[in-house]
């Protein structure tokens, strides 16, 4: 089966943008493809991290994984830290890419903007993640619109390596939803849903109690009139609310628009909240039976270790091509 590749960051909570663009993507993929779902908190320690919040996150995102219907028995999960070969292999790939295409990056350039200093560890990650991908041999990777820049890097930097060293890695292709891949803010239509907002209000988290749920949704900007149409140009404020709408009652954006026809926002709103409340409700209660049970820690030590092999074989076989003396 082709192979699929994609990982989450463990700073700040889950939001819904997260469960919508990415995580319900990969519990379809696990059933047509090979895949590997990863905590990426190597990523995450490019800026400052409480390390108690880090621990937390790392373990509260992978039984967020499980919780949202990614099965360990079809797919590996695992964190990144725990398989040593994507170290490895990123600084090896960091001395393919070169100063420029780094300094291009547009989110290196967005987290860097307005600082005294910046890490340097945030301006090579983009060759990690290239070692993400590439370790695995990945064909596919679920990726949302700010990431693809990173993974055309990647693709280069795969190219690159072929090049100069013969034929190995597979060049890997974006996978990009055509709906719902790019799940917008609460207050600000126009801006990705992101759990680093400062603003809760803004999103959604996966584990927002029913009644804030409500209060979010009933505050969430909207657009001047009262019609519920999709039109992202003109109304881009209620057309996010109406994609998050489609996909938690499985409705299309036509029939989401029908069934408010004449109606206004607030019993589309009012709505909203129920539909989002009854998507996140049954998720909630399995998240909390897997942290309680404790079986999270036995399931990455598994996913670590089925990982592994394919991980530790690539670089062995990346080494050999670049020329390093290899232990006998």
């Amino acid at each position: 089966m082709p192979r699929v590749l994609s990982g989450i960051q463990p700073s700040g909570q889950l939001t819904l943008g997260n469960y919508i663009g990415a995580i319900q993507n990969f519990v379809k993929l696990q059933e047509t493809h090979e895949c590997y779902f990863m905590v990426v908190d190597l990523h995450a320690i490019t800026v400052p991290q409480d390390p108690a919040a880090l621990r937390e996150q790392t373990e509260a995102v992978a039984a967020l994984f499980i919780a949202s219907g990614i099965d360990p028995a079809k797919a590996s999960i695992f964190v990144q830290s725990h398989v040593t070969a994507h170290a490895e292999l990123g600084w090896l790939l960091t001395t393919l890419a070169y100063m420029g295409e780094l300094e291009r990056m547009t989110q290196f350039k967005d987290k860097s903007s307005g600082k005294d200093s910046v890490g340097a560890g945030l301006f090579v990650y983009p060759a990690l993640m290239a070692a993400d991908i590439l370790l695995y041999n990945a064909d596919l990777v679920p990726v949302g619109d700010d990431q693809k820049q990173h993974l055309e890097l990647t693709r280069d930097i795969a190219q690159r390596f072929n090049s100069r060293f013969g034929d190995y890695f597979t060049v890997p292709e974006p996978y990009i939803p055509k709906v719902g891949a790019r799940i917008m803010s609460l207050d600000d239509g126009t801006k990705k849903m992101s759990k680093s907002n400062p603003n809760p209000a803004s999103y959604i988290a996966l584990l927002d109690p029913p009644d804030v749920i409500r209060k979010k949704i009933s505050r969430a900007t909207t657009d001047s009139g009262r019609d519920v149409i999709f039109n992202p140009a003109e109304k881009p404020e209620v057309s996010n609310l109406m994609s998050i709408y489609a996909h938690c009652a499985g409705l299309t954006l036509d029939e989401v628009s029908a069934r408010y026809e004449g109606q206004g926002y607030g019993a589309f709103k009012k709505d909203l909240a129920e539909h989002v409340v009854a998507t996140l409700e049954p998720l909630q209660t399995k998240y909390h039976e897997i942290r309680s049970s404790g079986e999270i820690h036995a399931i990455l030590k598994q996913g670590a270790e089925q990982v592994s092999e394919v991980a530790n074989k690539t670089l062995l076989e990346v080494k050999e091509r670049m020329g390093f003396l290899l232990p006998r």
